[in-house]
This record gives C-alpha cells, structure tokens and sequence, in this order.
C-alpha cells in the first residue's frame, strides 16, 4: 500500500518531473524518501533560495516543472524570494513544505506559523494537502502551474498525509496537462487580420509567454515571410536567432537601446505584441506609444498591467494567432522600404560595441561570445552587467540567456546555470555575475563541487553595487551603502575545489574561457574592471 508521500511524488513524476532541490528537515523525510524512490534525484543545496533558482534552470532545459523542497518554519521562509521570483518570471515550480499535523499545532508552537497565509500573495494557488484527495490535488496543483502564465504553486504537506498508508485510488499519469487555446473568431480577429494586412511598417515584439509556448519557429517564420523585425524582452532572447539581419534584439532595461528602439517602433502603422509581458520592462515601457496608436496584443491571458494601451486584444495562444493572421496578408505586401530595421540595428550594434581602451566590461562580454560556443547557456545576475550582457550577447534560440528579469532578484545566475546544466550535461554553462551577486549564493560553490559540474562563472569585479552607485549619483545623493571591499574570488574558488583566477585582459579571458571549456570542475573568472566601469555603457 502507498503512502500520501508516494502519491505526491508518482504525479510529480508523471509530470516529467526527475529532480527535486532543497534542505531536509525532519517534517519532509517521507518525501524525500518517496520522492527518491519515484525517480526524483534530490539535490542538497545549501539555502533554499537557490535551490528553487537550481530547479528553474532545470525547468529551462528540460521543460518539466521545477520541484522545491522546505521544512517547516524557517525553511519556508527562506523561499520567499524564488518562489516571488517563479510568480513574476512565469516559471512552473512546485514548492512542497513539511508542516505538523492540525491537532498538533494547536498546541506545539515551535517553528509553526501558516505558511499558506505567507505564501498565497506570490502563488497562483496553494494547497494542503489530505488524505483521500491526493491525486485531484496533484491534478490541479500541477495543471495551475503550467495554464497559462506558468507559475508557482505551494502544497504544504502534514506529516501524518505524508507518512501514513492509504487506499485512495490515483493514476500514474498526469492527464490535467493544459492545450493550446485558438483564436477566436469575430470582430477582434477580423480588425486584427484587416490592420496586418495593410500594414507597410509592421513591428513584433515577443516576450516571455511566446517563449513558454515554444512559438519561436513561427515567430521566425512570420517575420522572415513578411521582412517584419523583432523586438523583444530580455526573456524572448532567440525566439528568432540574434544573428538574423531583422532581430533587433532584446530590450527593456537600457536607455540607450530605448532612445533607439522606442522612436523606431513609434513609426510602425502596426505594432504586433505576440505574448509580450511588460512585467520585464522599466519607466522607459511605460504608454511608450499613443493610447490610439495601431497594436494588436495576441496574448493567453487577460492583460491587467495598465502599462499600455492596445487597438485591438486577442486572446489566443501564439501559434494561432500567427496563423491567422498570416494568411490574410499579401506576401508581395512591401515593409519598410525605406531600410528603418537595418539602420536601427547598426545604431544598436555600434552602440553596445567594445570599450575603445581594450578592457571593461563590454569588452569583457564580446571576447565571450566570440571564445564561447555558439549553443552556450548563459545566465545573468541582476546589476549593471546584466543591462550590457543581454543588450551583446547573441542567442540563437530561446532560453539560451536565463536571468531574472520581472522580479530582477540578485543571487539567481549561478544556480540558475548548475540547475540547467545538471540536467542538460551536453550544452556549455556559463554565469554572469557581480561581486555582490556572487557574494550572496558563495555557499552554493560547495554544492557545484559535490555535483562536480563544469560551470563557468564569470564575475564582474568592481567592489560597488554599480547599477545602485549609478543611480544615487544620477539624483546627487551622496555615495551611502554601495561600496564594499575587494574579496579575492580565485583563492574562494580554489578553496571550493574549483579554478579560479584574475582576469584583467582580453588575451588571458580568452586563454582561461577555453580552458574552462575543457575542465571537469567549475572555473571561476574573476574580471577586474575599473570602478564606474559602466558609465555610458547602457
């Protein structure tokens, strides 16, 4: 007979589900125990923080949900922030927690408090879990996670359903998987169709939502039929590859990619939004057009942002959509004759070029993404370098940059990059960190030993929190609470069993990045560069 434990675990398996990350305590050991024996590797992190960072880049190489383990009390709590960031970035993580029985709690207070009343602000749904009820639970709970807008979903586990033997009746498979929504028919699709098909300067911006339905190819393909660019998020990355003359790569978080692209878009007759999620942009993306200018927003759920206005709103999947729309346009339609998308992508290209000098940061990030192969992950952490990094690095297919860039929390990169390389071995790994980034998640090189990934990660040395130290003097405040010293990363690196050294040439990164291709254990490159590295850089 199975226990509530076994149930939990065989429909996360039936899920596609074959990892599972976080800290033991002893309200979760009957999880553990029967998510081990599901097929479910369970990862010891060292905070639970970045283990739910270690399952989403699992999610982002294998497309099964993300799995995240807490006890009770304290390791709950130290959740917050990952599962915040699953809500904002779209990502599917189950967060199971371990708590004690009702009856108990009632007069056991030690570490107790409701996490459901915690969680259920940054959750789309959570659950407790009961005997009897297990497999509609996991049917739900698994089918929320994945509808629509991906995103968590809690399921606090008592001790008693977890270990006790049960009858229930519950299927090996997940038959609650959501399916693509068509589009409508009716007034909304036939303005759509009848605004496409006119249009001579048509633009597509793409985000999150087209990447989490796998529309890269016909995004590409309609764009590449009609000569129409693309604009997009930093998440939407590659949904056409990067190197293609009408990518005009991702944006949101630069100003000076905006004081480019912004104009450029406003003079576009129809601006086509295909699961674009301005939850990714800043003040810049705020009404960046006219409440009555010609956009059409293809999107899977009802849009609330209130971040801008749109003619005509169709909610519908991508793919769809797309379809639909294509067919009524001419192919022989003529878009921008007059060149526009190939200026604006020289203006972007020379705008984010090398530093002049020979070193800093951009300079940094070209020199990688020549030395790198092509097929490289890249993750990035929140900061200045993040803003550079994305607006330079090339992707040639979605998910190839991971970062957190609606909740923009720091610490995510280098978990992020072990979890999808832990469960994709073939493709090359690399994190984009700062010193204060990596600071924060250092714990978690131990981890990246004991699973002996070859993960590259690359830190920005300039001892300040410069995206912070930009902005206090761009408001002439004075420098408070930005700076910090100088932590002799190689020496850390090596004392985690890993390589590291100091980088503060193009030369000696090029020799280390292909080095580190070739080495079985993790390298870190710790690139000095000046402090306000970044002025004028984005």
């Amino acid at each position: 007979m199975t226990t509530g434990a076994d149930i939990i675990a065989g429909k996360l398996h039936a899920a596609g589900c074959r990892h599972a990350f976080g800290i033991p305590g002893g309200e979760v050991l009957a999880l553990m125990d029967s998510l081990d024996r599901a097929g479910l590797r369970f990862v010891l992190v060292k905070h639970e923080n970045a283990g739910g960072f270690m399952a989403e880049g699992g999610w982002h190489a294998d497309g099964a949900p993300g799995v995240l383990l807490a006890t009770i009390g304290p390791g709950a709590a130290n959740a917050i922030n990952v599962v915040a960031n699953a809500w904002q970035d779209r990502v599917p993580l189950v967060f199971l927690t371990g708590c004690v029985d009702d009856a108990e709690a009632e007069s056991y207070t030690h570490q107790v408090f409701d996490h459901q009343q915690l969680l259920r602000p940054i959750v789309k749904a959570s659950f407790s879990a009961r005997l009897g009820a297990l497999d509609v639970m996991m049917e739900k709970a698994l089918a929320i996670a994945l509808d629509g807008q991906p995103g968590p979903v809690h399921i606090d586990v008592p001790i008693r359903v977890a270990e006790s033997k049960t009858g229930e009746p519950w299927s090996e498979t997940f038959a609650s998987r959501p399916t693509a929504v068509l589009a409508a028919g009716g007034p909304d699709l036939d303005a759509a169709r009848i605004l496409f098909a006119s249009a001579e300067r048509p633009v597509v911006i793409a985000g999150v939502d087209a990447v989490n339905e796998a529309a890269g190819a016909e995004i590409t393909s309609l764009c590449k039929s009609f000569r129409i660019p693309l604009v997009t998020t930093y998440k939407g990355k590659g949904l056409m590859p990067e190197s293609d003359p009408l990518a005009l790569g991702g944006a949101g978080l630069s100003p000076k990619a905006d004081d480019i692209l912004l104009p450029f878009i406003n003079q576009s007759d129809c601006i086509l939004l295909l699961g674009y999620d301005p939850i990714e942009m800043r003040i810049n993306w705020r009404n960046p057009w006219p409440d009555a200018a010609p956009v059409i927003d293809v999107t899977p759920v009802l849009r609330t942002h209130g971040m801008h206005a749109a003619r005509v709103s169709l909610r519908s999947h991508i793919r769809p959509a797309v379809e639909a729309l294509a067919a009524a346009r001419p192919r022989s339609m003529p878009s921008w004759p007059d060149g526009k998308p190939s200026e604006t992508r020289g203006k972007l290209k020379s705008s984010f070029a090398p530093e002049p000098e020979g070193w800093g940061p951009a300079t940094a990030f070209h020199v990688l993404r020549n030395v790198m192969p092509f097929e490289t992950v890249v993750s990035a952490d929140s900061g200045a370098h993040r803003i550079l990094a994305s607006q330079i690095w090339e992707c040639d297919q979605t998910r190839g940059m991971i970062q957190s860039s609606a909740l923009c929390t720091m610490g995510c990169a280098v978990p992020l990059a072990m979890g999808h390389r832990l469960v994709d071995a073939k493709r090359p790994v690399l994190a984009f960190v700062g010193d204060a980034g990596l600071e924060m998640c250092l714990g978690e090189l131990s981890t990246l030993r004991d699973l002996k990934l070859p993960v590259i990660i690359c830190v920005m040395v300039d001892t300040s929190l410069a995206l912070i130290e930009l902005k206090q003097r761009k408001s002439q405040r004075p420098n408070v609470g930005v700076d910090f010293g100088e932590t002799d990363f190689p020496a850390v690196a090596r004392a985690y069993g890993g390589h590291g050294v100091w980088i503060d040439n193009t030369a000696d990164l090029e020799t280390e990045a292909l080095a580190a291709l070739k080495r079985d254990g993790f390298t870190l490159l710790a690139c000095r560069i000046s402090n306000r590295s970044y002025d004028g850089k984005f």
